[in-house]
């Protein structure tokens, strides 16, 4: 069960951010795509947006929550290459740009957990 009643707002609330992002922002993500991927890395940073938000729409709703939030445990496992190719783009960089690179990636692991716990409590309900 989730922690909080509100845990699966707040997740969804962080992948629709996130999924904001992508759009707003799409540079910064483009430079995270990993160059073995098809394809443009635009084409995968606003495909991942629309992941993001589409999770977040499923995890907000409680019909739809258990599923949604196994997808998006999904997704974070799935995302952890980009971040790795991140963390190997900025070796190089200044400190504090190389540590946040760094730091995304045990970050992943809370995430996987936090939507598993958000999947368990929206199947307790449902």
């Amino acid at each position: 069960m989730p922690r909080s009643p509100r845990s699966p707002l707040l997740l969804a609330g962080l992948l629709a951010t996130a999924g904001v992002a992508h759009f707003a922002v799409p540079r910064q993500f483009d430079a995270t795509v990993p160059r073995a991927l098809p394809g443009s890395p635009r084409a995968w940073t606003y495909g991942s947006g629309v992941v993001e938000l589409a999770l977040a729409a499923g995890i907000a709703a409680p019909r739809t929550r258990a599923l949604a939030a196994k997808a998006a445990a999904g997704f974070f496992v799935g995302v952890f290459p980009a971040n790795v190719q991140m963390a190997v783009d900025w070796r190089h960089r200044p400190a504090p740009l190389r540590a946040a690179a760094l730091t995304r990636l045990p970050l992943q692991v809370p995430l996987v957990l936090w939507a598993r716990a958000v999947a368990r409590g929206g199947e307790a309900r449902s």
